[in-house]
């Protein structure tokens, strides 16, 4: 993984304001087709009624939404936009968090809390922009995804495995840029 050194973030303010240029409405049909790539990949392992939180849903969490179209049950929490904690106090059936995780300050302590409210059996379905191969990472910095100062964590498949592997989880690939993390019972 590469991390973005903390003397680098950018303040809370600096931050909010970034994502508050961000288009994700949950109408635009555009946004719901990129966002369905998660969906489409992670619907097929839930239940009806399934309870799920959108960690990191942004100012319009659009995921939830759909996601409640089919049927689920989902909580959602942002730390700038939804900031009520006691959705991490309960449990759930899965997880999204889709383009969150290359924000996340402090990825350990993230990803500890995700294992702590995921229920055995549970499915944590993350979207975020992935490395194919580290030796090309400065050539990257071209593009916009490596361009954007809020995204300070970069991973690929091999940083997902490792994850799976730490947390015991099951991992799949289902589509470029989704990973699925299946908990076990």
């Amino acid at each position: 993984m590469v991390f973005v050194p903390s003397r680098f973030h950018l303040t809370i303010a600096a931050q909010l304001e970034r994502y508050l240029t961000h288009n994700n409405n949950p109408s635009d049909p555009d946004y719901r087709k990129f966002l369905s790539r998660l969906s489409n990949a992670l619907l097929p392992h839930l239940k009806i009624r399934s309870q799920g939180l959108d960690f990191g849903a942004g100012p319009g969490p659009a995921l939830a939404i759909m996601l409640r179209e089919k049927h689920m049950d989902v909580d959602i929490w942002d730390p700038l936009f939804f900031p009520d904690k006691s959705v991490l106090n309960q449990d759930y059936d899965f997880i999204t968090c889709t383009e969150t995780a290359e924000h996340f300050s402090d990825p350990a302590k993230e990803f500890i809390l995700i294992n702590s409210i995921l229920r055995p059996s549970g499915t944590l379905g993350i979207m975020t922009g992935m490395i194919e191969s580290w030796e090309d990472f400065p050539d990257l910095s071209a593009r916009y995804y490596h361009r954007d100062p809020t995204h300070i964590c970069f991973y690929s498949k091999q940083t997902m495995t490792w994850i799976s592997e730490h947390f015991f989880w099951k991992v799949e690939f289902p589509v470029s840029n989704v990973t699925l993390f299946h908990k076990s019972a």
